[in-house]
């Protein structure tokens, strides 16, 4: 399994923008499926976006058109940046992987997780 640390998450107002990154120990160029989840306090882990070792990518419905998934494959770093930031986009955000082709935001597709970054969004 490959490591995955996340960082970047904050507090921040309603309108503003952020960018979260995950690295991981190691190679994740070729072959990995990337992805971000979050969860809110007593909600369900939410998988919101993913980036498939075909290059596909795939955006929930709730963050379409405000966040983008991207990969810096030199650093072994995905990165989420998160623009119009809602108050419902409060949550632990984290990072996943698996090294297979997966292309579906179903959670337990991943067999890495990182540990998580909080994020705030006031109103």
């Amino acid at each position: 399994q490959v490591r995955l640390v996340e960082s970047g998450g904050g507090s921040v107002q309603a309108g503003g923008s952020l960018t979260l990154s995950c690295t991981a120990s190691r190679n994740i160029a070729s072959g990995y499926c990337m992805a971000w989840f979050r969860q809110a306090p007593g909600k369900e882990r939410e998988g919101i976006t993913y980036a498939d070792s075909d290059g596909s990518t795939r955006y929930a419905d709730s963050v379409k058109g405000r966040f983008a998934i991207s990969q810096d494959k030199s650093k072994n770093t995905l990165y989420l940046q998160m623009n119009s930031l809602k108050p419902e986009d409060t949550g632990m955000y984290y990072c996943a992987g698996t090294p297979i082709y997966c292309h579906t935001l179903r959670s337990d597709a991943y067999s890495s997780w990182g540990q998580g970054t909080q994020v705030t969004v006031s109103s």
